[in-house]
């Protein structure tokens, strides 16, 4: 019998967390596993939270990222559950949809950006959806963070 396949988006970012915390407990809830996934690039064309001189260090930052969040996450849900991490250079879109491909499930985390923000940069969650040949669970920023807004008949 195969196990229930959760693959998360994880980047080293609160929104990385919470799909990791989500998918983590999603999977222990099915008797899944979850496959945690950062994608990380060395040329600067994808955004990274991570600065390095040498791809062999880019790689090494992004599996210690990784090997954090999963722990973190561990910890924090105090489940037996196995999460595996990969770290694998590309764009992170591109990445997470391959990881998926064999997946019952792919989990993200919103960063909360502005529409303009989002237009300029691109989303990765969007282009998952477009791409992925497994349902999205696309988790929100909490209410809380979300910026206010600046619609003066919203002030009124």
């Amino acid at each position: 019998m195969n196990s229930y396949l959760i693959v998360a988006g994880v980047d080293g970012s609160e929104g990385g967390r919470r799909a990791l915390q989500w998918a983590a407990k999603e999977a222990g809830s099915r008797g899944g596993v979850v496959q945690a996934v950062l994608a990380w690039s060395w040329d600067g064309l994808d955004f990274v939270p991570i600065a390095a001189t040498y791809p062999e260090v880019e790689a090494q930052q992004a599996r210690s990222i990784l090997d954090r969040e999963i722990d973190a996450v561990t910890r924090q849900c105090g489940l037996p559950l196995p999460i595996a991490g990969e770290a694998v250079e590309g764009s992170p879109a591109a990445v997470l949809t391959a990881a998926a491909r064999t997946a019952d499930l792919l989990v993200l985390g919103s960063h909360g950006h502005s529409r303009i923000r989002r237009t300029a940069l691109g989303s990765v969650s969007e282009e998952c959806i477009r791409r992925a040949a497994c349902p999205v669970v696309v988790i929100p920023v909490p209410a809380k963070q979300l910026e206010p807004a600046h619609d003066p008949a919203l002030l009124s």
